[in-house]
């Protein structure tokens, strides 16, 4: 009998399991799509609702955990209460041109980003924000204008290079397995969206139908049709008139319809506000959100869907208009494995050793060196020699700043090294360091004399300059309010805060030789720099391992490999009304004028020689065209160079960039050593856009250059670039997005 009752009591324990087990929604050997279904269908109206906002709590008599959809990781998972590695920032990454090691980056991100959130699954605090595994992550908006104070999170100005770097992203974050993601990578901002901060609540962008399927949409399409990327986030602003996120043309023609999105849409935060407020387009928040909604708006980063009961109360919207958003959005939840054992999830149960692995410390500094750009080298004063003695003067304001190097949206380290901790470290290296200027202001403008008096034997200057992303970057985020040159995040001036020139040639005076190093975000105009020091580095914003990429450089440890993902212009007056959508006059691609370093520069200790470019002498149109030409390092130290291929279609179309890249590929040579590198372009890739965004590939002569700049470059920095005419023969092939 006692054993009975024991029996009983053992069955009447597991029985509520036994009827859980039952529901389709629970079993993990249905299908996916089938255990949506029969989770939606069991939700109440309030339920669904709450299920729709990125905060979403928990329900638990459906056993639905609570989930924080709020997740960043541009360059490294960010703003975690763990330590967590902190790599390059994305404009960076962009200048390293080197999609596989950005790849693989993003699988350590997506690990470390695994481990936080199995922590954060320990403690309950999954309804935090920077806890989930949906990452909103990458920032693929084209950096139309340099003054745009976001434009650091982005790879550049140039939509193929745009597109390589967020494919490689997207595929590393989410990983190749057939059902689960490792973690849910979102392409933003969707669409046309690159500034001005000031004004993105309420600025309608308006742009030409070629300007839009020529640069603003090329990488979306690309990370949607290519890397199956799980979501999308709609911008803030309009276009043409209507809210991004309310959109006919980009959310239910071009998204939905035409590439045939299947992931889920996200407002950008508090965007669905705007709707009624500052774009005043809604009458009322039921009326804004129900369109949204309609228009394929799923989740809101906010809390205005909170009035979706309302619009369904109203017949503004059906309840069964709501479940299909609700379906996108609990799919991707599934594919994350979240309502799975851990044991069927192959990216579940990381070991939290995963977090600043040795490894992933190791790629943050491999990045940071491939990221750097050397600029100017004259009398070839770098690299410095390992076996000599150096005294060296550092100074600027971030020479010593643990702030500026970590970017924007970042996480925080444990060792986050600076240009002086490293040089401090280096054994046949004396420092002197005094920061003597802020970024805009003089620290110690009656110190410089004195300094300079007891500095007269070092054996070179190094200023550390340039600007901060706590001057530039997101509205909200930077400040600059009230400081010359800043406004709302953005810049109102591309040049280099004056007083670091005024510094800068004061330190001349010593006669000592001097190198700059200039950490920012976007192009800045150095002009004087450029003219009168010897060597000029852009370094961008490093990630934690700057200081020690910068030493590296310095004596010659690495080669520098950095190419510059965007232009640097000469002067303000270089650039039309920042408002202005319009390509014309902007990027390599559309601007005519004299630039003080040009799209895909950047210089080596070694140098290369590209000959013997083979390009077909005729083509048909519709097939594909192989290009290749040999390399040659025709210097004495190994070295990395960044093979670039681009096309032109100015003699078939005016209205066609001056040049646009089709293809890149980075390469290591030895001295020497000669490799030829060989490129098949599709039809896709030999068609250009017409004035109505239409694709089309014509018979006609199509200019192809290879080399190591972008071929619109000033003839100063075009030498050795080689150039084939394609004649291209046959019907007209037409291509849709």
């Amino acid at each position: 009998m006692k054993n009975y009752r024991k029996t009983l009591l053992i069955l009447f324990c597991l029985a509520p399991f036994a009827v859980w087990a039952q529901f389709p929604y629970l079993d993990g050997s249905l299908p996916i799509e089938v255990r949506v279904n029969d989770l939606v269908s069991r939700m109440t109206l309030e339920e669904k609702v709450s299920q729709m906002m990125h905060t979403s709590k928990g329900i638990e008599r459906l056993k639905v955990p609570p989930c924080n959809w709020w997740n960043e990781c541009l360059h490294g998972v960010a703003r975690s209460t763990e330590k967590t590695t902190v790599f390059p920032q994305p404009i960076g990454l962009g200048a390293t041109f080197n999609p596989p090691a950005i790849k693989r980056m993003a699988e350590m991100i997506a690990a470390e980003g695994r481990v936080v959130h199995q922590i954060a699954v320990e403690k309950g605090t999954t309804l935090n924000r920077y806890t989930g595994l949906t990452f909103w992550t990458p920032n693929i908006n084209i950096f139309r204008d340099p003054r745009w104070g976001r434009g650091h999170e982005t790879y550049g100005e140039d939509p193929v290079l745009t597109s390589e770097m967020g494919i490689a992203m997207v595929r590393g974050l989410q990983g190749e397995d057939s059902v689960y993601l490792n973690v849910a990578a979102c392409a933003k901002h969707f669409a046309v969206h690159s500034g001005p901060e000031g004004l993105r609540h309420e600025f309608d962008a308006k742009a030409s139908y070629h300007d839009l399927f020529d640069t603003y949409l090329p990488a979306f399409y690309r990370l949607v049709t290519e890397a199956d990327v799980a979501g999308v986030m709609c911008a803030y602003n309009r276009f043409n008139g209507q809210p991004c996120c309310g959109s006919n043309l980009f959310l239910r023609k071009i998204l939905l319809t035409d590439w045939g999105f299947q992931g889920y849409v996200t407002s950008d935060c508090w965007a669905i506000n705007d709707f009624w407020g500052g774009h005043q387009t809604h009458s009322s928040p039921a009326e804004a959100v129900a369109d949204a909604v309609l228009h394929g708006t799923d989740l809101e980063c906010g809390e205005s869907y909170n009035h979706l009961l309302e619009a369904v109360q109203k017949g503004l919207i059906t309840e069964a208009q709501l479940d299909i958003s609700l379906k996108r959005l609990f799919t991707v939840r599934y594919r994350l494995g979240l309502f799975d054992t851990q044991h069927k999830n192959p990216y579940a149960n990381q070991p939290k050793s995963l977090l600043e692995a040795p490894e992933h410390g190791a790629h943050a500094l491999e990045l940071a060196r491939q990221s750097m750009v050397l600029l100017r080298n004259e009398k070839k004063l770098l690299p410095l020699s390992s076996r000599k003695k150096y005294k060296i003067l550092l100074v600027g304001p971030n020479a010593d700043n643990e702030t500026t190097q970590l970017g924007n949206y970042n996480g925080f380290p444990t060792r986050n090294v600076t240009l002086l901790d490293a040089l401090r470290a280096e054994p046949n290296v004396e420092v002197i360091y005094d920061s003597l200027t802020d970024f805009t202001t003089w620290k110690n403008e009656t110190r410089i004399d004195s300094l300079m008096e007891q500095c007269r034997d070092v054996d070179l200057v190094l200023f550390a300059g340039g600007i901060s992303p706590t001057l530039e970057g997101e509205q909200g985020d930077a400040g600059g309010n009230g400081i010359e040159g800043f406004r709302d995040g953005d810049r109102t001036t591309i040049a280099l805060p004056k007083v670091q020139t005024q510094a800068m040639q004061e330190l001349q005076k010593m006669h000592k030789p001097m190198i700059f190093v200039c950490m920012s975000g976007s192009a800045v105009s150095y002009n004087w720099e450029a003219e009168h020091l010897p060597v000029v580095i852009q370094a961008w914003y490093g990630g934690q391992a700057t200081g020690t990429a910068l030493a590296d450089i310095l004596f010659g440890r690495y080669n520098p490999s950095g190419r510059l993902p965007l232009t640097f212009y000469r002067s303000d007056e270089d650039l039309p009304p920042f408002e202005d959508y319009s390509m014309q006059g902007r990027t390599y691609r559309y601007f005519e004028g004299d630039v003080l370093y040009p799209f895909g520069y950047g210089l080596s200790y070694t140098t290369f020689k590209y000959q013997h470019l083979k390009v077909p002498s005729d083509a048909q149109t519709g097939d594909s065209v192989k290009v290749s030409v040999e390399v040659v390092n025709t210097g004495k130290m190994a070295g990395e160079e960044v093979v670039q291929l681009y096309l032109s279609h100015r003699g078939m179309a005016e209205e066609a960039p001056l040049c646009a890249l089709k293809k890149f590929v980075k390469i290591k040579l030895e001295p020497k050593e000669r490799r030829t590198v060989s490129f098949v372009l599709s039809p896709r890739e030999l068609a250009f856009v017409g004035r109505a965004g239409d694709i089309h590939e014509d018979a006609g002569t199509v200019e192809v250059f290879v080399g190591g700049v972008c071929p619109s470059a000033p003839q100063r920095f075009t030498k050795g670039i080689q150039k084939a005419a394609l004649h291209l023969q046959g019907e007209p092939k037409n291509f849709l997005y």
